[in-house]
């Protein structure tokens, strides 16, 4: 077989570089372990090289020290059919071999052909790789003029941090999936621009007010308020002006600006997902994959590797769906079990803290433990993200998908839905039940009889929110980048600095520049079938974060763009440098994805609602404000909030102590009555007051969630979801198709 001539240029690349030009010539590469005196592997490595030969495969086996190579070429016949079964899909693609279809499109036929192969035995290719008779298989990166060199020298550079994405060009090296992967992470970037500047205009707002607001300055000045104790034993009374700058920075996230910033982002999620709709129907159009049928090139792919194929039939099993069903119910339970774990460390923690013999560390014990706690909670997240894709692995197995995309779907929605749990189960606790269910002193709920609830502070809940969401996000993006880049880098140059030695000889005497390019690639990090699906799932988290508890947290949409930007760069320096070459898969959209992020859209409505309502003082405040503040009383030029601190603490005598609580009252002798956060008669009952709060509360979200859903709606019937030029353009071809077919019967029935 004769090799291409090459371009002086691309010797000169290949002399320094030889990843960087693969020869066109070779399809696929296979790698096994040639220092292996197993007889029965060799024996089934025959077997499998047999079966491709039969189909007319081109194969080239090449040894370079303990591995050895195969190349494998596909015979052009196969294209061909594959063109006039599906009536050439690739259609307006711009860089095309002579088979006449895609460089992406022919791998992934390769890839399919290579996949459905078996031995004698019945054993794929995917069950010879899981035995050690053959280490991998992957195709080739190369280099030309339109592609592979414009993405390395244009897209995967830092310096074009800030320019478009070439995502024509994408879709031509690595596929439809990747190419809407970037384009869906370019459009999110984009819109997340808009939405972080009005958080960060919410969050000056409160800095604006950071020392002005009369709720802070009642904190700040209150030195003969006392706290009652916040734990049981030698815990002293506290002066509740010791939290003033907790309170100043709880005024940061909860003031009038929560609400509208809550309400825009309801806005914001609606509207970005309807316009990536738009910009996906105009992909697809521009692709010629309108109407692009999975199925069809499913079959025609079957019928292209053995004419006599079976068809896999669509199964459903109500035992099965019933087991998968029960299995991902006892992992939930489970995760919410390590949540309440989480809970119970606080607990400890806060404890343990307080008896601290640092002074700081006892001073500031409750956000010690809800910092502490944040970090556990991120660790706990990297350990079940491994076992969360392990269970939905086996679950997934058990539903015994038919395609490859119902596969993903099937395995995206548990992923996903364990992943929510595992992030988000700690935060809704301490959104929503965190100070609520902990009781009052001399009553408290215990945890085994024994520790106390925590408590919210005295100025609100929503800055322990704020605090996880921060650790949790910074944590989780920085790290994750880190290693995300990393990993592959180091491994990267760890087996380039051990193969330098056989590259140099091969280089000065072999000089097979082919095998060569093999052993670059083989070098390259490893990649899997839903390497793309980690980017995603990534990148939805992430996007559950910006919108779910951005009420708490309305710097968040801030920090998702920074990472992003740097994001978009890491991934494509990633997939174009460190990594072997992703299988390209044709679709024309993201899949079940888009329903994941309508799903948080409409949960973030919700929880954006009952953080308002409930986590935040807002409803208290407005209550005090019109129906017990000064201004409710027909006083003027007094502002309505004074006195509402006062008003929302209720009053304990020390005599109703419990027996377990010792406190030390050294530095505040003979006191009687102590203040907690509540809103109690003397009898320790609820008061009207508290009742008022409920049902205000109740309302707001009623209201709020009712109000947010409408505007949802009519901006999602404002916004169409497909443009009326590919409607259009899409009409106007069908109209050219019908009178083509008309001319042809016309000119039948003439002869």
């Amino acid at each position: 077989m004769l090799e291409p001539v090459r371009t002086p240029w691309q010797e000169h690349l290949l002399h320094f570089d030889p990843m960087i030009y693969a020869e066109v010539n070779w399809d696929f590469v296979l790698v096994c372990d040639s220092s292996s005196l197993d007889s029965e592997a060799e024996e089934k490595r025959r077997q499998y090289m047999s079966e491709l030969e039969k189909k007319h495969f081109k194969i080239k086996k090449s040894k370079d020290g303990k591995k050895t190579f195969y190349g494998v070429r596909a015979p052009p016949d196969i294209f061909r059919k594959y063109v006039r079964l599906l009536k050439n899909p690739d259609q307006g693609c711009t860089n095309l071999v002579d088979e006449h279809v895609s460089e992406t499109s022919r791998i992934r036929i390769v890839n399919f052909i290579l996949l459905k192969t078996s031995i004698r035995s019945g054993e794929t290719l995917d069950d010879l790789i899981k035995i050690k008779v053959f280490e991998t298989a992957f195709p080739l990166h190369t280099l030309n003029e339109t592609t592979g060199k414009n993405l390395k020298e244009r897209w995967a550079r830092w310096r074009d941090v800030i320019y478009k994405q070439p995502v024509q060009q994408i879709r031509e090296y690595f596929g439809e999936k990747v190419a809407l992967y970037f384009a869906w992470l370019g459009w999110y970037t984009l819109m997340l621009f808009p939405a972080a500047i009005v958080g960060v205009v919410v969050f000056f707002y409160g800095f604006v007010h950071f020392n002005s607001s009369k709720i802070t300055q009642e904190i700040c000045s209150a030195n003969t308020t006392l706290m009652c104790p916040l734990c049981d034993q030698n815990c002293p009374y506290w002066p509740l002006s010791d939290t003033c700058t907790y309170a100043k920075v709880t005024h940061l996230f909860d003031n009038e600006g929560t609400v509208f910033f809550a309400m825009f982002m309801a806005v914001w999620a609606t509207v970005f997902l309807e316009l990536w709709k738009r910009q996906r129907a105009r992909d697809a159009s521009w692709w010629n994959l309108y109407s692009w049928d999975e199925d069809e090139e499913e079959l025609a792919l079957e019928l292209i590797n053995n004419p006599e194929c079976d068809i896999q039939m669509h199964q459903h099993s109500y035992l099965r769906s019933t087991v998968v069903l029960l299995g991902v119910a006892a992992m939930i339970a489970i995760l919410i079990g390590i949540a309440q774990a989480l809970v119970v460390y606080r607990v400890v923690a806060t404890v343990f803290f307080m008896r601290s013999s640092w002074h700081f560390l006892s001073e500031h014990a409750n956000t010690a433990a809800v910092m502490s706690g944040a970090v556990l909670h991120y660790l706990t997240i990297v350990i079940m993200t491994k076992v969360n894709r392990m269970v939905s692995t086996y679950l997934c197995n058990l539903e015994k998908p038919r395609t490859f995309t119902e596969r993903e779907n099937s395995f995206t929605t548990k992923v996903f839905t364990f992943q929510f749990v595992t992030h988000f189960s700690s935060l809704f606790y301490v959104a929503f039940f965190l100070g609520r269910i902990n009781g009052y002193p001399g009553n408290y709920i215990r945890i085994a009889g024994e520790w106390r609830l925590e408590e919210c502070h005295p100025s609100g809940c929503i800055t322990d929110l704020f605090i996880q969401m921060c650790i949790i996000m910074i944590l989780k993006q920085t790290l994750s980048n880190c290693m995300e880049f990393l990993s592959p880098f180091i491994k990267h140059k760890i087996r380039t600095l051990k193969d330098r030695r056989s590259r140099v000889h091969s280089e000065q005497g072999s000089g097979d520049h082919v095998t060569e390019a093999w052993k670059a690639n083989y070098r390259l990090g490893e990649v899997h079938i839903f390497s793309l699906f980690d980017e995603f799932l990534e990148m939805v988290i992430q996007y559950s974060f910006t919108t779910i508890f951005v009420a708490a947290f309305p710097l968040a949409p801030l920090l998702a763009f920074i990472n992003n930007v740097l994001e978009i760069r890491l991934d494509a320096i990633k997939m174009t440098r460190l990594q072997r070459r992703l299988v390209p898969r044709k679709v024309n959209d993201i899949g079940i994805w888009l329903q994941v992020l309508e799903a948080v859209g409409v949960l973030s409505v919700i929880t954006n609602g009952l953080v308002i309502a409930i986590t935040s003082d807002f409803i208290p405040r407005l209550i005090y404000k019109y129906a017990y503040g000064p201004c409710a009383q027909g006083q003027e030029d007094i502002d309505c909030l004074t006195g509402y601190i006062n008003q929302s603490l209720s009053t304990f005598r020390t005599q109703d102590f419990d027996r377990r609580t010792h406190v030390l009252v050294d530095v505040y002798p003979n006191t009687t009555e102590c203040r907690y956060r509540d809103y109690r008669n003397t009898d320790y009952s609820f008061s009207v007051q508290f009742w008022h709060i409920f049902a205000a509360r109740l309302a707001f979200v009623i209201v709020f969630e009712h109000v947010a859903v409408c505007i949802k709606f009519i901006a999602a019937w404002f916004v169409p979801d497909v443009p009326q030029s590919v409607k259009n353009s899409s009409l106007q071809q069908k109209h050219t198709h019908l009178l083509d077919q008309l001319g042809m019967i016309e000119r039948s029935t003439e002869v």
